[in-house]
């Protein structure tokens, strides 16, 4: 694709849409921006040559007005001097560096009307451009705010979970003071209940013992 064709049909693009249906704007858009610096590069480098162009034949213009004013400078002695025959050579010389000074006329005409279309298409160009960087800033401050806001959510979300972990880490350490409570009562009351039963123990072995001694002396006594 030629310059020009590439430079009209960024010019007549719609940025919003294109971003619109890019599956990735950042990406889309900064293609683009590179796509239109690269291009202003070349049609400002083209620009040059055609000012050169212009200077160049601007300036061969010149020599050759000069270049007719002296023949005619020559027609108008020759005619002081009498001498006709040389005039008319002379204004023939004229005439045919003036065929030639229209056709550099044209040919300036025509780099003239040339830049001056160059000169739109820059500038119109350079607003895409500028409507182009401003959209990637306007888009890469978006994305820096939904990060941040993302970065918040997150930190208030991990403050949540700490809160809650610390508010479960409180609820333990009161059910174990609890139960530190409750098991401290019991101290010192299972030996008591050990004496207890060693004494009820004895108790009942007197009894045995006893109903035992009873026992034989019945027995004694029968035979």
């Amino acid at each position: 694709m030629g310059i020009f064709s590439r430079m009209t049909d960024i010019i007549n693009s719609n940025l919003t849409s294109l971003l619109d249906k890019a599956e990735d704007p950042k990406k889309m858009i900064r293609m683009m921006i590179q796509e239109m610096e690269e291009t202003l590069v070349e049609v400002r480098s083209s620009s040059a040559r055609v000012i050169a162009d212009r200077k160049t034949t601007g300036r061969r213009l010149e020599r050759m007005r000069s270049e007719a004013a002296e023949w005619e400078s020559k027609a108008m002695l020759a005619i002081h001097k009498g001498r006709e025959d040389l005039a008319r050579a002379a204004l023939s010389e004229k005439q045919q560096i003036e065929k030639e000074i229209e056709v550099i006329d044209q040919e300036l005409s025509a780099l003239d009307e040339h830049l001056e279309h160059l000169n739109e298409e820059v500038g119109q160009l350079q607003i895409k451009l500028n409507d182009a960087k401003a959209k990637q800033k306007a888009m890469l401050l978006r994305q820096s705010s939904v990060e941040s806001r993302m970065r918040v959510k997150r930190q208030n979300h991990k403050e949540a979970l700490d809160d809650a972990f610390e508010k479960f880490e409180r609820f333990e350490r009161r059910v174990d003071s609890l139960e530190g409570q409750l098991e401290s009562m019991d101290i010192g009351m299972q030996p008591k209940a050990d004496l207890k039963s060693q004494i009820d123990a004895l108790a009942e072995d007197d009894g045995i013992n006893d109903e035992l001694a009873r026992l034989k002396e019945k027995m004694t006594k029968t035979n």
